[in-house]
């Protein structure tokens, strides 16, 4: 009799179509079907005595224990999987949802859990895309409304439509399209859907005004399509509102004019450039050309004054190239500033130093530029001030100034320095009694490369001053000046003195 009741009870366990798992109060398996072998791709004999465990995930085997004792002692049939995710592992490694419907089964007086297992992957996958369907619907940016093909009443709206239109949705549910299309009234507007219900066009695209709750309204454009939600047809419509687009081409059209002018200004600005880049090349020439032809012409004349007698001739020649030389090595530190100026690899190195120190520095330099009778007054009585700042980017923007004012001076003049000590700034003044600028040419003269009239037959670049306040401006400080032609010109450097 008992084989035969075995025989029955196989026969129920091949029968049903979940995957069927009985276990005894030791969590040893006892009995599968064919359902659970093909859902955990076990044999029945791998599975039977083995232990639960073995089909079920490792990270869940801790709670499993107590969750499995817990339903022996209330000794009541169970569903599991409905409001809580529970997994499988299958004999590939694989892990997969899964829904178990426990019973408990008294055989012989030994307590026994029947599990009936269904794998609910594929039922998950699309609780999942309905979840991504939905966050897409709520969260888009974009309006979107469905509503009723027959009664044209609205069934469901997102939150980026009820936020823009101003109507809850239960608002909207009560109202049509029409209510917020003040170009439409119903018959109008059921006559442009007719297109979609006859299957003339599968979708439909036209603008139109929506009317907000508080009256408000805003442009947009309207993609519509017929669709179907369960048994009924309905239409999608996605909104774009064109608000912004409106506005830019508004505007668009307003500065055609506008950035018509801006296109002729630059092109003149690019004639200008190019214009100036000659003018540049040919100065650099010019610049570099005279004062090596000076090199040149000192070097040949000193082979050529071989007697004692003849010093004063080689010192006046070997100062002629001396001079020189430094011109043209100034030349190429303004030409190096700029670049490094232009690239942003200037590296300021700031430190605490004696004033008198840098003055010393420029004084000396510029004296050996002295045109005959011309004299540099500068104060001496400032051993005491200490300046904490770039020592030789102050340096470099003093010696430019004060050789400009030696340049555009005539002989017999004087340079004036004098500084000044505020409260955390010091100010320098450098007064010349030169050429002066001319005052059309005053608004240009720290840009680069320009000269100005009255200048252009003495030697320079003109970019001396535009580095000078290049550099000065970085430092945190400011560049001015006041001239007037043929009286002479005045300019003032003031600096932050930060202290460490």
């Amino acid at each position: 009799m008992f084989k035969k009741d075995q025989e029955i009870f196989n026969i129920l366990l091949g029968a049903v179509s979940e995957g069927v798992i009985i276990v005894n109060e030791h969590q040893k398996i006892v009995e599968i079907n064919q359902s659970a072998e093909n859902t955990f791709g076990y044999t029945r004999e791998e599975l039977i005595d083995a232990d639960l465990n073995t089909l079920i995930p490792r990270n869940y085997h801790a709670n499993h224990g107590a969750h499995f004792k817990s339903f022996i002692n209330k000794h009541e049939s169970r569903q599991m999987g409905r409001g809580r995710d529970i997994y499988g592992l299958k004999k590939d490694g694989t892990v997969f949802p899964l829904e178990a419907g426990l019973n408990p089964l008294k055989i012989y007086g030994k307590t026994y859990v029947m599990a009936l297992i269904t794998d609910i992957t594929e039922r998950k996958i699309v609780e999942q895309e309905k979840t991504h369907l939905a966050t897409i619907f709520d969260e888009s940016l974009n309006e979107i409304y469905v509503f009723d093909a027959k009664t044209l009443k609205f069934i469901n709206v997102n939150y980026g439509a009820q936020k823009n239109i101003g109507y809850t949705l239960e608002e909207l549910k009560q109202m049509t399209p029409v209510d917020i299309k003040p170009n439409y009234n119903t018959t109008e507007f059921k006559e442009k859907l007719d297109v979609l219900l006859t299957k003339e066009v599968e979708k439909l695209e036209f603008e139109t005004l929506h009317q907000r709750k508080d009256n408000s309204t805003y442009p947009v454009d309207v993609h519509l399509q017929l669709s179907r939600l369960g048994d009924k047809e309905v239409f999608v419509a996605i909104i774009v509102d064109i608000t912004e687009q409106k506005n830019y081409m508004d505007k668009l059209e307003r500065t055609v004019e506008k950035r018509t002018e801006e296109l002729k200004l630059a092109l003149s600005t690019e004639k200008e450039l190019n214009e100036l880049k000659t003018k540049f090349l040919s100065l650099v020439s010019h610049e570099f050309k005279t004062p090596l032809s000076g090199i040149l012409t000192s070097a040949m004349l000193l082979g050529k004054y071989k007697l004692e007698d003849n010093q004063e001739k080689r010192e006046k020649h070997l100062k002629t190239i001396t001079n020189k030389v430094h011109y043209l090595n100034n030349i190429l530190n303004d030409f190096l500033s700029v670049e490094k100026l232009e690239t942003g690899k200037v590296n300021y190195n700031f430190k605490e130093f004696k004033l008198s120190k840098i003055m010393n520095e420029v004084v000396y330099n510029s004296n050996m530029l002295l045109k005959d009778g011309q004299k540099i007054n500068y104060p001496k009585n400032i051993d005491e001030i200490s300046l904490v700042q770039d020592e030789k980017v102050l340096e470099l923007a003093l010696s430019n100034i004060v050789n400009n004012a030696i340049k555009y001076s005539l002989e017999n003049s004087i340079i004036d320095i004098s500084i000044t000590q505020l409260d955390n700034n010091i100010e320098f003044k450098v007064k010349d009694n030169g050429i002066g600028i001319p005052i059309v040419d005053q608004k240009n003269i720290f840009n680069r490369y320009f000269r100005a009239e009255n200048a252009i037959n003495i030697q320079g670049t003109g970019i001396g001053l535009n580095i000078v306040k290049s550099h000065i401006e970085n430092l945190g400080g400011s560049i001015q000046f006041t001239s007037e032609e043929n009286i002479g010109s005045t300019f003032i450097i003031t600096i932050p003195n930060n202290p460490l």
